[in-house]
């Protein structure tokens, strides 16, 4: 009874879900199934098999229906196992815990065949889902295993080899760019790095601006400057935190002018420190032009990692550059504010800001 629905009431090409097969549309899968009897399948909505003659189609609620009325799954959509998304999410999150388990990282060729994929459709995929490619997720996994190793370790060597290198010049080639100072000084706790900061006032409230060697390394936004100061102490408990000097307040001055005028622009140097994706998160930000917005959606699209929404709003909310990298400038799909590291009303103070200027 279920398949000959269009039959007992109206042709298949006048019922409202024809629209969403000729759409393929993703939204509707799950609310039924059509099957078409020249070829014996039944389908997903989205299915993008080729369109079938609506005089042969019929609708089902449900898989089991459409098996009832004798028809077989389609193997290009696979109607009866779970969504496409869902089991590419499924792969790749097993890939990911293969990746951490690895003593060094594994090849791409091998990854891809034990997901059953070729390289390059496995690489789409996973870079899909994560945001990043295999090879920059392992690089950010050995990354976090240095940084978990380095205190407790016996000795920056015996570190490195926990961690999966097998070379200690390739170690160091990348400790720079993973630890933001020396092994031996992360492994002391920032024993020997030197920060300067300072804090002063600003429309917004209080403002730290803090500088590592390699430049601007933190601008931090708050009602406490004491509570700016910890924030500060406790990402480097055993650094060197210097204070300011006169020559230092030109750079908290030309800070203190972002905020104030953001048409201005910054030039200073930035020291951006984190992983491989929030790394294309915050270049993706800076090239938000002053006076617009863009959704966490859309920056997910344009770093080629569409399904990545949430882990774009985590990068955002990691940012601890505030308005140098303007995670300000990104809103929900509706345009609502929704959340700031710093508050919502400093958000909303940014961008009336920008748009006036």
């Amino acid at each position: 009874m279920d398949a000959m629905v269009h039959t007992m009431s109206r042709p298949a090409d006048q019922d409202p879900r024809w629209s969403a097969i000729v759409a393929r549309d993703k939204a509707a899968d799950g609310s039924f199934f059509y099957s078409v009897r020249s070829t014996g399948v039944y389908c997903r909505p989205s299915c993008a098999a080729r369109l079938a003659n609506p005089k042969n189609v019929a609708y089902h609620l449900t898989p089991a229906a459409a098996e009832a009325a004798g028809f077989r799954p389609c193997k290009r959509c696979r109607p009866n196992e779970a969504p496409r998304e869902q089991r590419e999410a499924a792969m790749v999150a097993e890939v990911c815990r293969r990746i951490e388990a690895a003593e060094t990282p594994p090849q791409l060729e091998d990854l891809a065949r034990a997901a059953g994929l070729s390289p390059f459709h496995f690489h789409r995929v996973f870079k899909a889902v994560t945001g990043v490619t295999p090879r920059a997720y392992a690089a950010a996994h050995r990354a976090e295993r240095v940084r978990e190793a380095l205190p407790r370790a016996g000795s920056v060597t015996e570190a490195l080899y926990d961690a999966g290198f097998n070379a200690s010049s390739r170690f160091y080639e990348a400790a720079g760019p993973m630890l933001g100072m020396t092994p031996k000084a992360w492994r002391a706790g920032g024993v020997g790095a030197e920060i300067r900061f300072a804090v002063g006032q600003c429309s917004l409230g209080a403002i730290l601006v803090a500088q590592s060697d390699k430049g601007v390394c933190a601008i931090l936004l708050g009602d406490d400057p004491d509570a700016l100061v910890r924030d500060l102490q406790d990402r480097f408990p055993k650094a060197r935190l210097v204070g300011a000097d006169a020559a230092y307040e030109q750079w908290v001055a030309q800070v203190i002018g972002l905020v104030e005028q953001p048409q201005v622009g910054l030039d200073l140097p930035l020291d951006v420190r984190g992983t491989a994706f929030q790394q294309r998160v915050w270049s993706a930000l800076r090239q938000i032009p002053v006076g617009e917005t863009a959704s966490y959606q859309a920056i997910a699209e344009k770093i080629g990692a569409p399904r990545a929404v949430r882990a774009v709003a985590q990068a955002c909310a990691a940012n601890s550059l505030a308005v140098a990298i303007p995670c300000h400038r990104v809103v929900r799909q509706d345009g609502d504010l929704s959340g700031y590291r710093w508050g919502v009303e400093r958000k909303r103070a940014l961008l009336e800001r920008e748009a006036a200027a």
